[in-house]
């Protein structure tokens, strides 16, 4: 058997398509997956020509690589990944390159790069992002690790990648879990934009009353200017689609109850670890929860009310409003992912360069969208900016939005439609830009009833107070 330079484990969707597209790049692959009918699957589809080899059993997969071997595991996160580790693990040798394609949480990368280490196996934790027309025609790909082992793959990997503007969206991370750590808050970041979406979407139907059709034109519209996006893209193309059996827009068809798999909540959760107010992803994961209690909300749409939801104003003035609203609140959520970053980075010694975060996200993944060049020039520009709000193109943007995003998020309340991302974002925004807090007087609780101590704003040290 010929031996292939890459090799796959792991063929749902997003192995078959990510393989492929490694294939079709022109470079030798052998794949495998437990069971042998996917493998058939794809090597049956794969185009004639095309240097792809379907094996049967783990240890004919391991025959037919190069050494090093150089394998990516595209298997579902958690114990999955550790049970093909294993599985593997006694036909690998040192210097062989093990790479984790999923969406695994950090800590269990940083984990498993040690143990693999210490093995002298080489290991890749690596975000893929995209969905499964990314992985085929190019996805963005963050890959943490060891340098040397990341460069083992660079060829293949800055390759199959996606390209704007004659650049991989795809660069090296920083060490152990840095790569799914980056991916995760990307996702993190995917959660609060798409819930912003969506609150914009619930504003204009419940506010005024607008259909579907009229809507896509709106999101269309809007996707011509600063808000282009892939999200505001397929919203327009969401809002067009008709149900073949009914007619009717099949938007209105579906279910209001998101799901998810946890990288929202794993953003959130980090965030909290490390301090860093990252409240509208996490507001953005708590809409997701309640949108699954369908049941209880039907219970209570029949006992609770609230105000009437008819907006008497001039719709194309709010139509406008809501849009500045939805970029202003975008900001603010980018805002904080990248404050994420920057407060993991400090942790766990990561060097991350926020820059290129932003310049590999512009294409191949979920959240790409125009304005992310803005974010690599704030960085370029100011290596060490504190936070995008800092920077002159987003505090000018955010400044000129201000008094519709405020109007909006009144509006809201006043008709008692939910905006919890809206709110949290005009809430980050107000408390990042006050000097002073009530945290004193959170400060003073702590001291009376805890003894936690306090410091004070006209002289240095700690101090307690007796306060009865």
């Amino acid at each position: 058997m010929a031996q292939q330079e890459f090799g796959l484990v792991g063929l749902a969707v997003m192995g078959q398509n990510l393989a492929l597209n490694i294939a079709r790049n022109g470079f030798p692959i052998a794949v495998y997956n437990r069971t042998g009918e996917k493998t058939r699957d794809l090597v049956g589809r794969c185009p004639d020509g095309l240097p792809l080899i379907g094996t049967y059993s783990i240890e004919e997969f391991a025959q037919s690589l190069k050494r090093p071997r150089r394998v990516m595991l595209m298997v579902q996160a958690g114990p999955a990944v550790d049970a093909v580790i294993a599985q593997m693990r006694p036909l690998l040798e040192p210097d062989d390159l093990v790479i984790d394609g999923g969406n695994s949480f950090f800590q269990d990368t940083r984990r498993r790069e040690k143990e693999l280490r210490q093995a002298g196996i080489h290991f890749l934790g690596v975000g893929v992002s995209g969905g499964e027309e990314g992985a085929l025609n190019g996805p963005s790909i963050m890959p943490g690790g060891p340098r040397d082992a990341y460069d083992l793959v660079a060829p293949v990997l800055t390759t199959i990648a996606a390209q704007v503007a004659g650049e991989s969206c795809c660069t090296y991370i920083g060490p152990d879990g840095a790569g799914h750590y980056v991916k995760m808050v990307h996702n993190g970041i995917e959660y609060a934009d798409m819930q912003l979406i969506a609150e914009a979407y619930f504003l204009l139907v419940r506010g005024l009353g607008m259909e579907a059709p009229e809507l896509a034109e709106v999101f269309a519209r809007w996707n011509e200017g600063e808000l282009d996006s892939y999200l505001i893209e397929i919203t327009a193309a969401i809002l067009r689609k008709t149900d073949d059996e009914t007619g009717q827009p099949l938007v209105d068809l579906i279910l209001d109850k998101a799901g998810q798999k946890g990288t929202g909540k794993w953003t959130s959760e980090s965030a909290l670890d490390l301090g860093a107010p990252a409240a509208t992803v996490a507001e953005a994961v708590f809409a997701r929860a309640m949108s699954a209690q369908k049941d209880l909300r039907s219970h209570a749409s029949r006992q609770l009310r609230g105000p009437g939801t008819e907006y008497e104003g001039d719709r194309t003035q709010f139509v406008e409003a809501v849009r500045q609203a939805l970029y202003a609140s975008k900001i603010c959520c980018y805002a904080q992912g990248f404050e994420l970053l920057r407060a993991a980075g400090d942790e766990y010694n990561w060097h991350l360069r926020y820059g290129d975060l932003a310049r590999i996200w512009r294409g191949g993944c979920i959240i790409r969208a125009q304005f992310l060049h803005r974010i690599t020039d704030a960085f370029e520009t100011e290596p060490d900016l504190p936070n995008l709000l800092l920077a002159p193109y987003f505090r000018d943007a955010v400044h000129a939005a201000q008094t519709a995003w405020r109007h909006v998020v009144v509006t809201a309340v006043t008709l008692g439609i939910p905006v919890p991302a809206f709110s949290s974002a005009l809430a980050y925004f107000d408390s990042y830009r006050h000097e002073r807090l009530p945290a004193n007087l959170i400060q003073a609780q702590r001291d009376y009833f805890g003894a936690h101590t306090y410091e004070r704003v006209d002289r240095e040290g700690v101090f307690h107070t007796e306060w009865v």
